[in-house]
């Protein structure tokens, strides 16, 4: 950064008049310079981002520190005999477009830098002798040399306007008061800084103690989720490679009739089985026995969800593991057997490291992906069962169906926002922390 500064500093400095002028009026450095085509580029960039700032971009960011102050009023019609609304300021729209004249802001002054880079190159190109590329000649740089920026330069850009402003933006309401009594357009909403995120920690009892309960139960669900699968799974594709069985095409067969299914159609069935006037405590009932409350035990239901997760589950780790294990060199094993090795510690010295130095990737993507595992709590139990101590939020949910929750049900958008980054955050360090603790070691084993 601090070469790039003073970069620009001396380019002005060492500049000659056409540079100079650049500094001032984009593409100048090409324009004057007979490069018409890439100068027009820049003037018409300045052109359009200076008219939007000064017709509407610089209030849009001036709106961003108040979002709004003019509410939408009531007045009577005596003529008519009814109320009419009177338009009021809209803050929803206030913070979008505000957070958009801030991103079109940004882009100008990168846009201002490459315009200035490239008239200090120029200059260098001319004071050593050597032509400017024509129009004709950008256009083959861009077809070949840089053929990845014309390839990538629309996606980057609808990127941009589809994910990144919206994600912006999702971010910034966590420090807003939009909750259901600050609904705009009839109401107006503030910003309120760390308040939603000290009400989430601390000072909110019940939203804090509902977040930390919600918070150790979705990481004990992610781990029984991601590790059973994976070890059951692991187990259930040796078993089938095993020389001892036969009929192995059919066996794997049978499994990944789980995975042809639809999950959620299978999810569906099993809460409407397990229920408590379900076909399984119907049956049971009917023999005289008492029924068990799979889904209406807080107990229970966490058992149950975590092994109807295995049903679904496991047969992915079994295809995936099948091709890694018949990769495993068999000298390994019948070396492991001569020196007496029993069949544990070959699977704990042998398999299971050759293994997790293969899928140690999968098992990151899987343990991220169940602590943001929507579908299995939401369609087998939804959340339940309720509790009095939870603000919104059931027995099973985990933080992204609360989340769910707090913005559908409770339309406590802010709240859920705030909530969003903290899911974020955990998932983002556990993976960084993970990924780094496996590319530490010698072919990605773990350290």
């Amino acid at each position: 950064m601090r070469d790039k500064i003073k970069e620009f500093v001396t380019g002005f400095k060492n500049g000659d008049l056409f540079t100079r002028i650049s500094y001032f009026i984009f593409g100048a450095g090409s324009f004057l310079r007979k490069q018409y085509v890439r100068g027009f580029l820049y003037l018409s960039a300045q052109v359009f981002g200076l008219f939007y700032l000064i017709t509407s971009g610089f209030e849009r960011i001036g709106g961003l520190r108040t979002l709004g102050v003019v509410e939408q009023g009531r007045v009577f019609d005596e003529d008519r005999g009814i109320y009419i609304y009177t338009e009021g300021d809209n803050s929803m729209l206030f913070l979008l477009f505000g957070v958009l004249a801030v991103l079109v802001v940004i882009a100008l002054i990168y846009i201002y830098y490459l315009n200035v880079k490239n008239a200090i190159e120029n200059q260098k190109l001319l004071e050593a002798g050597e032509s400017l590329p024509t129009f004709s000649e950008d256009v083959k740089e861009l077809l070949d040399e840089k053929f990845h920026i014309t390839v990538l330069g629309l996606p980057t850009i609808l990127t941009v306007a589809f994910t990144v402003l919206p994600l912006i933006f999702m971010i910034l309401m966590a420090f807003t008061n939009f909750d259901q009594n600050h609904q705009p357009p009839g109401n107006l909403f503030t910003w309120v800084g760390l308040a939603n995120f000290k009400a989430l920690f601390y000072e909110s009892k019940i939203i804090s103690g509902t977040f930390f309960s919600l918070l150790k139960w979705t990481f004990v669900w992610a781990f029984f989720a991601t590790f059973l699968n994976y070890i059951l799974g692991m187990l259930l594709a040796m078993l089938i490679n095993s020389k001892g069985i036969v009929l192995k095409k059919m066996w794997r067969t049978i499994f990944v009739i789980t995975i042809a299914i639809p999950q959620f159609v299978s999810l569906l069935l099993m809460s409407k089985l397990l229920a408590d006037q379900g076909t399984i405590n119907q049956i049971l009932m009917s023999k005289g026995l008492s029924a068990i409350p799979f889904l209406s035990n807080p107990t229970l239901a966490k058992i149950t969800v975590i092994v109807v997760n295995c049903w679904v589950g496991i047969p992915y780790t079994m295809l995936i593991t099948s091709g890694i294990l018949m990769n495993i060199p068999q000298d390994m094993y019948e070396s492991a057997k001569i020196d007496g090795a029993s069949v544990w510690v070959q699977f704990t010295k042998i398999t299971l490291p050759y293994m997790l130095s293969v899928t140690a990737p999968y098992l990151i993507t899987q343990f991220v992906g169940n602590i943001n595992n929507f579908n299995v709590i939401y369609l087998l139990t939804g959340g339940g069962p309720l509790t009095l101590s939870y603000y919104q939020a059931g027995q099973t949910d985990l933080l992204v169906t609360w989340l769910y929750k707090l913005t559908v049900t409770d339309k406590n958008y802010a709240m859920a926002s705030t909530l969003g980054i903290i899911i974020f955050a955990i998932s983002a360090s556990l993976s960084l922390i993970v990924f780094r603790k496996v590319t530490q070691g010698k072919e990605g084993t773990f350290q």
